[in-house]
Protein backbone atom coordinates (compact mmCIF):
# COMPACT_ATOMS: atom_id res chain seq x y z
CA UNK A 1 0.00 0.00 0.00
CA UNK A 2 3.16 2.34 0.74
CA UNK A 3 4.77 1.55 -1.96
CA UNK A 4 1.42 2.18 -4.42
CA UNK A 5 1.21 5.71 -2.53
CA UNK A 6 4.86 6.30 -2.88
CA UNK A 7 4.84 5.82 -6.72
CA UNK A 8 1.49 8.34 -6.95
CA UNK A 9 3.64 11.12 -4.90
CA UNK A 10 6.66 10.56 -7.54
CA UNK A 11 4.52 10.24 -10.61
CA UNK A 12 2.83 13.29 -9.57
CA UNK A 13 6.37 15.14 -8.87
CA UNK A 14 7.27 13.68 -12.51
CA UNK A 15 4.01 16.06 -13.89
CA UNK A 16 4.70 18.91 -11.97
CA UNK A 17 8.36 19.36 -12.59
CA UNK A 18 10.64 17.05 -14.57
CA UNK A 19 8.40 17.23 -17.51
CA UNK A 20 8.14 20.74 -17.55
CA UNK A 21 11.58 21.64 -17.34
CA UNK A 22 12.07 21.51 -21.26
CA UNK A 23 10.49 21.54 -24.49
CA UNK A 24 11.36 18.22 -25.59
CA UNK A 25 10.15 16.80 -22.37
CA UNK A 26 7.30 18.67 -22.22
CA UNK A 27 6.26 17.27 -25.85
CA UNK A 28 7.50 13.68 -24.62
CA UNK A 29 4.97 13.72 -21.72
CA UNK A 30 1.89 15.41 -23.36
CA UNK A 31 1.94 12.61 -26.89
CA UNK A 32 2.93 9.71 -23.76
CA UNK A 33 -0.90 11.03 -22.05
CA UNK A 34 -2.15 10.62 -25.62
CA UNK A 35 -2.61 14.29 -27.08
CA UNK A 36 -1.97 14.26 -30.80
CA UNK A 37 1.04 16.96 -31.20
CA UNK A 38 2.67 17.47 -34.53
CA UNK A 39 6.24 18.71 -34.93
CA UNK A 40 8.25 21.86 -34.77
CA UNK A 41 5.50 22.99 -31.88
CA UNK A 42 6.69 25.47 -29.17
CA UNK A 43 5.57 26.18 -25.89
CA UNK A 44 7.06 29.45 -24.66
CA UNK A 45 5.62 29.38 -21.33
CA UNK A 46 5.69 25.48 -20.33
CA UNK A 47 4.86 26.11 -16.36
CA UNK A 48 2.17 28.42 -17.14
CA UNK A 49 0.74 26.09 -20.24
CA UNK A 50 -2.30 24.68 -18.68
CA UNK A 51 -3.98 21.73 -20.82
CA UNK A 52 -6.71 19.64 -19.83
CA UNK A 53 -5.32 15.99 -20.07
CA UNK A 54 -8.59 14.47 -18.36
CA UNK A 55 -9.22 13.56 -21.92
CA UNK A 56 -5.75 14.01 -23.96
CA UNK A 57 -7.81 11.87 -27.04
CA UNK A 58 -9.97 14.90 -27.61
CA UNK A 59 -7.02 17.07 -28.19
CA UNK A 60 -5.08 17.49 -31.82
CA UNK A 61 -3.01 20.09 -32.20
CA UNK A 62 -0.97 19.83 -35.99
CA UNK A 63 2.53 21.23 -37.04
CA UNK A 64 4.17 24.64 -36.04
CA UNK A 65 1.84 25.78 -33.30
CA UNK A 66 3.25 28.26 -31.39
CA UNK A 67 1.52 28.75 -28.13
CA UNK A 68 2.65 31.50 -25.96
CA UNK A 69 2.47 32.36 -22.21
CA UNK A 70 -0.22 31.21 -20.02
CA UNK A 71 -2.16 29.14 -22.82
CA UNK A 72 -4.88 26.71 -21.67
CA UNK A 73 -6.89 24.11 -23.39
CA UNK A 74 -9.78 22.88 -21.74
CA UNK A 75 -11.45 19.32 -23.45
CA UNK A 76 -14.36 19.49 -20.34
CA UNK A 77 -16.15 22.02 -17.64
CA UNK A 78 -17.76 21.47 -14.07
CA UNK A 79 -20.42 23.21 -14.79
CA UNK A 80 -22.55 19.97 -13.93
CA UNK A 81 -22.00 20.47 -10.12
CA UNK A 82 -24.52 23.39 -10.99
CA UNK A 83 -27.18 20.55 -12.10
CA UNK A 84 -26.52 18.68 -9.32
CA UNK A 85 -27.57 20.77 -6.99
CA UNK A 86 -30.41 22.51 -8.40
CA UNK A 87 -31.66 19.46 -10.60
CA UNK A 88 -30.06 16.54 -8.66
CA UNK A 89 -28.75 15.46 -12.51
CA UNK A 90 -25.13 14.61 -13.00
CA UNK A 91 -24.91 15.73 -16.72
CA UNK A 92 -21.21 15.18 -18.55
CA UNK A 93 -19.76 17.66 -20.95
CA UNK A 94 -16.94 17.55 -22.81
CA UNK A 95 -15.59 18.23 -26.78
CA UNK A 96 -13.04 17.74 -29.38
CA UNK A 97 -10.09 20.53 -29.67
CA UNK A 98 -8.23 20.31 -32.74
CA UNK A 99 -5.87 22.89 -33.95
CA UNK A 100 -4.66 22.93 -37.60
CA UNK A 101 -0.55 23.83 -38.44
CA UNK A 102 0.88 26.73 -38.69
CA UNK A 103 -0.87 28.85 -35.98
CA UNK A 104 0.59 31.58 -33.23
CA UNK A 105 -1.23 32.55 -29.83
CA UNK A 106 -0.36 35.32 -28.59
CA UNK A 107 0.17 35.48 -24.95
CA UNK A 108 -2.78 35.10 -22.03
CA UNK A 109 -5.03 32.17 -24.86
CA UNK A 110 -7.64 29.95 -23.89
CA UNK A 111 -9.17 27.44 -26.50
CA UNK A 112 -12.71 25.81 -25.37
CA UNK A 113 -14.18 22.38 -25.57
CA UNK A 114 -15.90 21.79 -28.78
CA UNK A 115 -13.92 24.37 -31.11
CA UNK A 116 -11.37 23.93 -33.87
CA UNK A 117 -8.79 26.03 -35.42
CA UNK A 118 -8.19 25.98 -38.73
CA UNK A 119 -4.76 26.04 -40.56
CA UNK A 120 -2.39 29.23 -41.24
CA UNK A 121 -4.43 31.55 -38.33
CA UNK A 122 -3.06 33.94 -35.88
CA UNK A 123 -4.88 34.38 -32.49
CA UNK A 124 -4.45 37.76 -30.93
CA UNK A 125 -3.37 38.26 -27.04
CA UNK A 126 -6.23 37.13 -24.46
CA UNK A 127 -8.46 35.91 -26.68
CA UNK A 128 -10.82 33.40 -25.58
CA UNK A 129 -11.86 30.69 -28.46
CA UNK A 130 -15.42 29.69 -27.98
CA UNK A 131 -16.56 28.95 -31.18
CA UNK A 132 -14.27 27.75 -34.26
CA UNK A 133 -12.13 29.57 -36.35
CA UNK A 134 -11.76 28.89 -40.17
CA UNK A 135 -8.44 28.36 -42.03
CA UNK A 136 -6.12 31.39 -42.69
CA UNK A 137 -7.92 34.14 -40.72
CA UNK A 138 -6.76 36.15 -38.10
CA UNK A 139 -8.65 36.51 -34.58
CA UNK A 140 -9.11 38.19 -31.46
CA UNK A 141 -11.18 38.65 -28.61
CA UNK A 142 -13.83 37.92 -25.71
CA UNK A 143 -14.79 35.98 -27.13
CA UNK A 144 -12.40 35.78 -30.18
CA UNK A 145 -14.04 36.64 -33.82
CA UNK A 146 -12.50 36.99 -37.32
CA UNK A 147 -11.14 40.52 -37.84
CA UNK A 148 -9.60 39.40 -41.50
CA UNK A 149 -7.98 37.05 -43.54
CA UNK A 150 -4.67 36.19 -43.26
CA UNK A 151 -3.48 37.47 -46.76
CA UNK A 152 -4.86 40.84 -45.61
CA UNK A 153 -3.49 40.96 -42.41
CA UNK A 154 0.27 40.09 -44.22
CA UNK A 155 -0.28 43.07 -46.51
CA UNK A 156 -1.01 45.14 -44.35
CA UNK A 157 2.09 44.17 -41.96
CA UNK A 158 4.14 44.89 -45.36
CA UNK A 159 3.60 47.98 -44.73
CA UNK A 160 3.17 49.17 -41.18
CA UNK A 161 6.52 47.26 -40.67
CA UNK A 162 8.28 49.21 -42.30
CA UNK A 163 6.59 52.73 -40.17
CA UNK A 164 7.05 50.84 -36.96
CA UNK A 165 11.04 49.87 -37.80
CA UNK A 166 11.68 54.21 -39.00
CA UNK A 167 10.51 54.86 -35.42
CA UNK A 168 12.16 52.20 -33.33
CA UNK A 169 15.22 53.50 -34.92
CA UNK A 170 14.27 57.06 -34.01
CA UNK A 171 13.38 55.84 -30.47
CA UNK A 172 17.09 54.66 -29.95
CA UNK A 173 18.09 58.30 -30.80
CA UNK A 174 16.31 59.81 -28.98
CA UNK A 175 16.29 57.51 -26.17
CA UNK A 176 19.75 56.42 -25.21
CA UNK A 177 21.53 59.68 -27.32
CA UNK A 178 23.22 57.18 -29.85
CA UNK A 179 23.24 56.02 -33.10
CA UNK A 180 21.48 52.79 -34.18
CA UNK A 181 23.44 49.67 -34.60
CA UNK A 182 22.53 46.48 -36.61
CA UNK A 183 22.44 44.34 -33.29
CA UNK A 184 19.21 46.89 -32.70
CA UNK A 185 17.16 45.36 -35.26
CA UNK A 186 16.94 41.40 -34.44
CA UNK A 187 13.50 41.51 -36.27
CA UNK A 188 14.00 44.09 -37.98
CA UNK A 189 16.66 42.66 -40.64
CA UNK A 190 14.13 41.89 -43.11
CA UNK A 191 14.61 45.47 -43.72
CA UNK A 192 17.74 45.58 -45.22
CA UNK A 193 19.57 42.31 -45.37
CA UNK A 194 19.09 40.50 -48.69
CA UNK A 195 18.68 36.56 -48.46
CA UNK A 196 22.06 36.44 -49.16
CA UNK A 197 23.43 38.47 -46.95
CA UNK A 198 23.02 36.54 -43.91
CA UNK A 199 26.69 36.13 -43.27
CA UNK A 200 27.38 39.92 -43.70
CA UNK A 201 25.73 41.00 -40.52
CA UNK A 202 27.12 38.68 -37.46
CA UNK A 203 25.30 40.45 -35.10
CA UNK A 204 22.13 39.83 -35.58
CA UNK A 205 20.70 36.26 -34.74
CA UNK A 206 19.12 36.09 -37.96
CA UNK A 207 18.97 31.93 -38.45
CA UNK A 208 17.94 32.04 -35.01
CA UNK A 209 15.10 34.24 -35.78
CA UNK A 210 14.33 32.08 -39.41
CA UNK A 211 14.85 28.87 -37.77
CA UNK A 212 13.65 25.84 -40.02
CA UNK A 213 13.31 28.09 -42.58
CA UNK A 214 16.16 30.21 -43.53
CA UNK A 215 16.80 28.14 -46.64
CA UNK A 216 13.86 29.25 -48.96
CA UNK A 217 14.59 32.77 -47.06
CA UNK A 218 17.83 32.74 -48.37
CA UNK A 219 16.47 31.76 -52.31
CA UNK A 220 13.62 34.40 -51.76
CA UNK A 221 14.19 37.54 -49.81
CA UNK A 222 15.05 40.65 -51.54
CA UNK A 223 15.14 43.42 -48.84
CA UNK A 224 13.47 46.57 -49.67
CA UNK A 225 16.78 48.72 -48.79
CA UNK A 226 20.04 47.99 -50.27
CA UNK A 227 22.05 48.27 -47.00
CA UNK A 228 21.85 49.01 -43.08
CA UNK A 229 22.88 52.51 -43.89
CA UNK A 230 20.06 53.11 -46.74
CA UNK A 231 17.44 51.78 -43.97
CA UNK A 232 18.67 54.73 -41.14
CA UNK A 233 18.90 57.39 -43.93
CA UNK A 234 14.74 56.56 -45.05
CA UNK A 235 13.96 56.34 -41.27
CA UNK A 236 15.70 60.05 -40.66
CA UNK A 237 18.07 58.85 -38.45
Amino acid sequence: MNLMINLDIIRKLLEKFYYKTNEKRFTYYLRKKGVKLGNHCKFRGINSTDIDLTRPSLIEIGDYVDMNLNFTILTHDYATSVFLRKYNKFINSSGKVIIGSNIYFGKNCTVLKGVSIGDNCIIGAGSLIVKSIPANSVAVGVPARVICTIDEYYQRRKILCKEEAFEYAKSIKERYGRRPVEADFFEEFPLFVNGNEIEKYPTIPIRKQLENDVSEWEKVHNAPFSSFEEFLKAAGV
